[in-house]
């Protein structure tokens, strides 16, 4: 993998309606963002429920960011994509990890 791309793991529960915005979003910010620059893997945990506690999962959906450092786990249905790509673009400290959490709004 190129050292510029963005490299996600999006954890998700099957169809239901958070985890199937949260692909979209995904999708939808990639593609606008960084075209043929990311990687993503989508888990759905109800198919591989063994991932989610191997991984440190306890919701859905949660996004985790593995490239570029630093890692960062991101929960929610990632509707806010100006959040988003603030959340992701953070150039901490390398090693360190961050948590935010991004659902729609009430």
């Amino acid at each position: 993998m190129r050292d510029d791309c963005f490299s996600f793991i999006l954890y998700t529960a099957g169809n239901l309606p958070n985890s199937v915005q949260a692909v979209s979003n995904l999708r939808a910010m990639c593609l606008a963002h960084f075209p043929n620059h990311h990687r993503i893997e989508i888990v759905d945990l109800l198919q591989n429920p063994q991932r989610g506690p191997v991984d440190g999962i306890i919701v859905t959906p949660t996004l985790v960011k593995t490239a570029p450092e630093p890692k960062q786990t991101i929960m929610g249905d990632l509707s806010d994509i100006p959040r988003l790509l603030h959340a992701i673009s953070f150039t901490g400290k390398r090693g360190n990890q961050s948590v935010a959490f991004l659902a729609a709004g009430p």
